[in-house]
């Protein structure tokens, strides 16, 4: 069966007020995180396939995604770049679409209406683009995470996990036309992505991973021992005596640091005060304003 340009397998799954998780290579997939933070959920949940495109080539330049050749039990195979969705039933909760986007390199406006017909085909009634990006932010501190969200409740409930309003201004993916057209058409839009240490680029970032690992848990009540901070907590370790081998790394880490400290410091919001704390505080103001009684 054909949906847009997919080649579904299968009847339409028949899921519960499911939610899409989507990562986007290679743009916003810097160090695999949005890839190896999807496919830990999709094993623990035994996510199954759902569609792909049924001709990648009209996206895609094969010559800058390249298709890679590969033995399979002695049998020579070859594995072609294309978009990939799939699905997982759970008992409670809403279940969950993974969707492993490529970049289009052409016909981009095709594509997006085609996953958009894709996602409302299954029902889908929450799309979140997760991953990482590289900033210039210290290894040394914890990792920080940029959040999207189309209603006020999306909002608050990032902020109590962590991740901060997005701020970013310039050049962007064709795909960000996804969760615009779909919040327009009444689809809750989400998006998380972990700011990575540029200095620190490796092709499998664990620390990124356990931290968009942590969030996905705790949106989705997901077992804690998926998150593995232990792994990235020694990969960081390891990662430390390069940069302390480095000449002039020491510098430059110790203005990351203060930037990253400052800019912690200035977003804290005012600590919650009590009523009658607060009118203490008043009190006292007013009296520091008042001009002293003569004779005192």
């Amino acid at each position: 069966m054909k949906i847009g340009a997919f080649e579904v397998t299968g009847p339409a799954p028949e899921l519960k007020e499911p939610h899409a998780l989507a990562v986007l290579r290679p743009w916003i997939d810097v160090g695999n995180v949005g890839s190896l933070s999807l496919s830990r959920l999709e094993r623990n949940l035994r996510a199954t396939e759902v569609g792909r495109l049924a001709q990648p080539g009209h996206f895609y330049d094969f010559t800058r995604y390249r298709p890679r050749s590969y033995f399979d039990q002695g049998a020579r195979k070859l594995s072609v770049p294309n978009t990939i969705v799939r699905c997982a039933v759970r008992e409670t909760g809403p279940d969950l679409v993974f969707i492993h986007l490529l970049e289009p390199h052409l016909y981009g406006e095709d594509y997006v209406d085609s996953m958009l017909e894709m996602l409302n085909f299954l029902g889908v009634r929450r799309y979140s683009l997760v991953g990482a990006m590289y900033d210039m932010v210290p290894h040394t501190r914890p990792l920080l995470v940029s959040g999207l969200a189309s209603t006020p409740q999306g909002h608050e409930e990032n902020r109590t996990l962590g991740a901060n309003p997005s701020t970013y201004e310039g050049p962007t993916t064709i795909t960000f036309m996804i969760p615009q057209r779909g919040a327009q058409a009444g689809m809750e839009t989400r998006g998380f992505v972990v700011h990575l240490p540029q200095y620190l680029q490796v092709d499998e970032d664990f620390r990124g991973t356990a931290r968009l690992t942590e969030i996905l848990c705790k949106l989705y009540n997901l077992p804690d021992w998926l998150i593995e901070q232990e792994r990235g907590v020694q990969q960081y370790e390891t990662l430390q005596k390069t940069v302390s081998e480095t000449s002039g790394a020491g510098p430059l880490l110790q203005q990351l640091e203060e930037r990253y400290d400052r800019d912690q410091r200035e977003s804290q919001p005012p600590p919650n005060l009590s009523t009658n704390m607060q009118e203490f505080l008043e009190d006292m103001g007013r009296g520091l304003d008042r001009p002293p009684e003569s004779g005192s």
